[in-house]
């Protein structure tokens, strides 16, 4: 159920009374014809896959904790989440921002081809897999095996990373401020170039936080696996 808010540009959508189905229904089809430049999305109450494949400059405020694949598919949308999130927040986003107050699960910013994805407190396991071209900005820590076969774009971890960080990674490049607890397969510490602190600082400054880009640490790929080599037997 709608309800406009100021002249026709915003409205709020009560999840208990209409369900998501409905809501990204009119987000794909209804905002254009309606003019409307902003949702207010209330009592969201943890359901899935609010505000998924979005095409359109709105912006969307969920009103508390969402669920699975919250912003996954966004293209040009700017999302919030005034809350904590489940699986897979942003998974495959193409453009836009994507941002969560609180904590997310499992495999935040997958596969994405652009746009950022701030988390502003931790992430679980996986954070950012086979990213190819999106941002990500953690602002807590992340879990193990994040940016796992991540391709190109960037992760930043203002907080500890887990096990196996980087573990087959392209072209993508991490910053790290707290410790690794161990870096995956292909993943090394390199130093951090001015290029590196530039593009950190508008990173942070972007998703809102303010620490120092020379805290940080930067883990890159050692491109020893990109070509397959028989005398490796297989010992990756």
């Amino acid at each position: 159920m709608e309800q406009e808010v100021r002249s026709r540009k915003a409205l709020e959508w009560d999840l208990g009374e209409s369900p998501v189905r409905e809501l990204n229904n009119y987000l794909h089809h209804g905002l254009a014809e309606d003019g409307v430049e902003e949702v207010r999305v209330l009592k969201p109450d943890g359901a899935h896959h609010i505000a998924v494949g979005l095409d359109a400059p709105v912006k969307v405020e969920v009103m508390g904790n969402a669920g699975y694949y919250v912003g996954g598919m966004n293209k040009r949308a700017e999302i919030t989440v005034h809350g904590s999130a489940g699986w897979s927040v942003a998974e495959n986003i193409m453009s836009g921002v994507v941002r969560i107050e609180g904590y997310v699960s499992e495999c935040a910013g997958a596969s994405g081809h652009g746009g950022l994805v701030v988390i502003e407190k931790d992430a679980s396991s996986r954070c950012g897999i086979s990213m190819k071209g999106n941002d990500i900005v953690v602002g807590g820590d992340v879990g193990h095996f994040s940016a796992f076969m991540a391709q190109k774009g960037h992760l930043v971890v203002c907080g500890d990373a887990g096990d196996g960080l980087g573990d087959s990674l392209y072209e993508a490049v991490i910053y790290v401020r707290g410790r690794i607890k161990s870096l995956g397969a292909d993943a090394q510490e390199e130093p951090m170039t001015e290029e590196d602190h530039a593009t950190l600082a508008d990173l942070l400054g972007r998703a809102g936080f303010d620490h120092d880009p020379g805290e940080f640490k930067r883990v890159a790929s050692a491109r020893k696996l990109y070509h397959w080599n028989s005398e490796h037997d297989q010992e990756y």
